[in-house]
């Protein structure tokens, strides 16, 4: 099942969250900063490790504890594309490699559940309604795969706007204040 939510996904209740984050893996601003600040100085420290290692590339994710974020067993970092440094081709073919390779890392820990930021439509300037739609396409085989999926638009609207692109491109319904993705 997959869910379009209002809210943080620093707050979602699932196995897994998944945090929009720079190729050095360090921390920053916007979601990735949230996480960071609920998730502690462990987090800091494994991803300290994985910098030392070699970061991660644009469009690959790395797996590590969620530290304090009790009711979560992992962070997926993954790094989006800059919407302005590539066409809008390889943008979404790297936008969806985010998506799979989250969906990949955290199904082989053994998550059952996954929530998404908006990935690149922040600082990386990726509109959401040209990137909703390729997340979408990327999430739909692995809906079967996962108790829930999770999409959290931390506005509100960013979520109005992604309730009217699911209307357009996928077949959905609204279940109170959230929408369903009938995948």
């Amino acid at each position: 099942m997959i869910r379009i939510v209002h809210g943080s996904v620093v707050d979602q209740r699932v196995d897994a969250i998944v945090n929009a984050a720079n190729g050095g893996l360090m921390g920053g601003g916007g979601v990735d900063g949230a996480i960071h600040r609920a998730a502690g100085p462990g987090l800091d420290e494994e991803c300290r490790r994985l910098h030392d290692e070699g970061g991660c590339p644009t469009g690959d994710a790395r797996l590590t504890g969620a530290y304090g974020i009790s009711w979560a067993r992992h962070v997926v970092h993954t790094v989006g594309p800059v919407f302005s440094e590539h066409s809008f081709e390889e943008g979404a073919r790297l936008l969806a490699s985010c998506y799979e390779r989250s969906c990949d890392l955290a199904l082989a820990a053994g998550d059952a559940s996954i929530a998404f930021p908006a990935i690149s439509c922040g600082v990386y300037g990726f509109p959401l309604e040209r990137a909703l739609p390729v997340a979408l396409d990327a999430l739909v085989p692995y809906a079967v795969r996962f108790d829930r999926i999770v999409l959290a638009m931390f506005r509100r609207d960013e979520f109005a706007l992604a309730r009217e692109v699911a209307r357009e491109v996928v077949r959905c319904h609204d279940e109170g204040d959230e929408v369903v993705v009938d995948a």
